[in-house]
């Protein structure tokens, strides 16, 4: 019995598609099955890829980036910073689609098509990141450079100016925590080295949970000589080093003894070597952060976005208040 039925099987499969789904029933066959598109990473290492609705490529406007996140891009359709192309949405429901909705309100004031797609779409357009459900295609932010806006805003009579200079700091999340903390303490104005440092991605955008797209970023080719003509009109140049640091000629306190008595540079240096030679010998201070224990060696320091958010905080604190 069984040898007759294995005969059977065989010739039916050999039939045509028409023909076989009258013996086993109507349903695709194996060239019909839909696929999804798969990354090289997804598709490595000989695992078996598993069959699904298949992901059509969106195409970009040319000279476009895809931001992600809901605050990155609700700040974004807020401001008239970038050229905005197209707002792409999860379709959602409960407290979520309420946020599409604001989201979808915003891009008609700006005129920005919306268009409702699935996570996976979302996924491949901003290379699997964590999108909220929400992508926007725009043009680029660039840094604005020092050299073009010298003098809006520096005047140096004022005593509670506070400019936050970065020296190649090369983490896009870094970065984006970085400009989070300055926007939110009342830093006048972010300054960063042009040379080996981190662009303004849309990384950088949701790490600084939108800040990024409402503060202005300026580079500068010449650190060295920006912070020269910055002394040399009277503003006070401080650095920072770590507990086990000590800096030739140039004075070390505890951020907790600074006093802000003049307009102030901030400067901090690169994630992994800190701020180079030359530039903490134009500092007039360093600055450190009293720890609260005795520090094994090897963890002696903090994440350079958070020490410099204490550090701001600690600075900030002594602002006057207003007419006093």
């Amino acid at each position: 019995m069984e040898q007759p039925l294995r005969s059977l099987a065989l010739r039916a499969l050999r039939l045509p598609p028409s023909a076989r789904s009258c013996c086993f029933g109507v349903g695709p066959t194996r060239d019909q099955q839909p696929t999804r598109l798969y990354t090289a990473r997804e598709g490595s290492k000989g695992r078996s890829r598993p069959q699904g609705r298949r992901v059509l490529p969106i195409e970009r406007t040319r000279g476009s980036e895809i931001l992600f996140g809901v605050a990155p891009c609700s700040m974004a359709l807020s401001q008239a910073r970038r050229d905005l192309f197209r707002l792409f949405l999860k379709q959602s429901v409960g407290p979520q689609r309420l946020v599409s909705s604001e989201l979808v309100l915003q891009a008609a004031a700006r005129g920005v098509p919306v268009l409702h797609v699935g996570r996976r779409e979302l996924d491949e357009l901003c290379g699997g990141r964590v999108h909220q459900g929400v992508c926007l295609e725009a043009t680029p932010l660039r840094y604005k450079r020092m050299e073009e806006d010298e003098g809006s805003d520096g005047e140096s009579t004022n005593r509670q100016l506070l400019w936050l200079v970065l020296e190649q700091i090369q983490d896009p999340m870094n970065l984006g925590a970085l400009l989070r903390s300055a926007y939110f303490l009342g830093v006048d104005r972010v300054v960063t080295s042009r040379r080996n440092s981190c662009p303004l991605t849309p990384t950088v955008s949701k790490a600084s949970s939108g800040a990024m797209e409402v503060f202005d970023v300026y580079s500068t080719d010449d650190l060295r000589s920006f912070l020269k003509a910055k002394a040399a009109e009277g503003w006070e140049v401080v650095g920072t080093v770590s507990q086990s640091e000590t800096v030739e000629n140039v004075p070390v306190i505890s951020c907790l003894e600074f006093r802000w008595n003049k307009p102030i540079i901030l400067v901090i240096g690169s994630e992994g070597d800190g701020l180079s030679l030359e530039t903490q010998l134009l500092c007039h201070q360093m600055l450190l952060i009293p720890s609260g224990r005795t520090l094994h060696p090897g963890i002696e320091s903090l994440n350079v976005s958070v020490a410099t958010g204490i550090l701001l905080h600690s600075i900030c604190s002594q602002k006057l208040r207003k007419g006093d």
